[in-house]
């Protein structure tokens, strides 16, 4: 299933671009930690980054964002004061301030359902502890996006223990899947993970469809097939541990047929889900057309680290779904992107579609707003 979220319709003025040497922050918020990214607004790449190892919170009120917080200023703080202390007079000279932070944009995973404090609290706090006065707050998509095709439009498949496709062509956003291992995330980790194991389980059974070689993977790894229910089910993590089978069917895929009809299934919902997503083409007028997709598909993640034995069927379904599209691998990852939209917004030019909950703009903020943060998206420029 897919659903559209549209942007907005008309412009209001963003401000004056930021200073030239002033920096901007990118964060990504998600289940292995948080990381923090420091960069200046008229330069490529990041300056220096940090982790901070602990995930940042989720509770009934969703994201903990004074949880996020204690982590994120504290290690901005460490990067702020790393780059001014390696920064010459002349670099200091252009009219920023050695601490002036332009912009920050932080991308996290579950802010479109669960990020309604993060949206209320954090524009305001950061106008208070920084001085930032433009923030954007983006789904961990919209930041994967960002880093794997820039602001051109296209087309993500971000693939780990789940899947997830979005695409865009800059007017609004298109999302399939990423609906999570019960409901959907077809073709990701914990899929194909399951679906090995379902295969080992059949040929320790007996029936149709097993296959003896994963079989063999599934007691290397997990011991006893018969153990495997009693190892699986208690456990809180279950998709994650599903996903790391999805490496093993890899590995025998190149000589069970049973593994490599996984991955040609893996392959085929990840490309549906993409053909979804994926932007027509603009005709020569610039309107979008009907005709056979062009444009860009991105992949981003570690699922796609299998390689060939996942990456080849892959290609043969998005030619055939997608003629003509361009598949690239992604020219950076989620943080790259986070930074990216924050150096846009801090520049004036960020034209990636907002939206309240996958790409919310607030209006700027002033310090001592705290608290009052209006909930309002500040429409793009055009």
């Amino acid at each position: 299933m897919t659903y559209t979220v549209s942007a907005a319709t008309h412009a209001v003025s963003a401000g004056d671009p930021a200073a030239p040497g002033a920096y901007v922050l990118g964060v990504d918020s998600g289940g292995s930690g948080l990381r923090v990214a420091l960069g200046r607004v008229e330069e490529p790449g990041p300056l220096a980054t940090t982790v901070c190892a602990e995930p940042v919170r989720t509770g009934p009120g969703g994201i903990d964002a004074g949880h996020l917080l204690d982590q994120l200023l504290p290690a901005a703080r460490e990067l702020l004061e790393r780059a001014s202390a390696a920064a010459s007079a002349e670099a200091r000279s252009n009219g920023a301030s050695a601490y002036e932070v332009a912009a920050v944009a932080v991308g996290a995973a579950g802010m479109a359902t669960l990020g309604e404090r993060l949206r209320a609290e954090l524009p305001g706090a950061l106008a208070d502890a920084l001085g930032v006065r433009r923030v954007a707050l983006a789904a961990d998509a919209v930041t994967a996006y960002a880093g794997a095709v820039g602001q051109r439009p296209g087309a993500v498949v971000a693939g780990g223990t789940g899947m997830i496709a979005l695409g865009t062509d800059l007017k609004e956003w298109h999302r399939a899947d990423g609906w999570g291992h019960l409901l959907g995330d077809s073709g990701g980790g914990a899929w194909i993970g399951r679906a090995g194991l379902d295969a080992a389980m059949r040929a320790h059974d007996g029936r149709r469809g097993g296959s003896a070689a994963l079989l063999d993977r599934l007691r290397a790894v997990f011991g006893p097939a018969e153990a495997l229910p009693g190892l699986l089910y208690p456990r809180s993590d279950r998709p994650a541990v599903l996903a790391s089978f999805a490496p093993e069917v890899a590995a025998c895929a190149g000589a069970d047929a049973v593994a490599a009809g996984i991955l040609r299934q893996a392959a085929g919902h990840i490309a549906e889900a993409a053909a979804a997503v994926c932007p027509a083409p603009a005709e020569p007028d610039g309107e979008v057309g009907e005709g056979d997709g062009t444009g860009e598909v991105a992949l981003t993640g570690g699922l796609f680290r299998m390689g060939e034995p996942l990456i080849a069927p892959l290609r043969e379904e998005l030619a055939r779904l997608l003629p003509g599209a361009r598949v690239t691998t992604a020219t950076g990852d989620p943080l790259t992107g986070a930074l990216r939209i924050a150096r846009a917004l801090a520049a004036g030019d960020l034209r990636l579609p907002h939206h309240p909950t996958m790409l919310f703009v607030p209006l700027q903020q002033e310090p001592g707003q705290r608290g009052k943060t209006a909930v309002r998206d500040e429409p793009r420029p055009e």
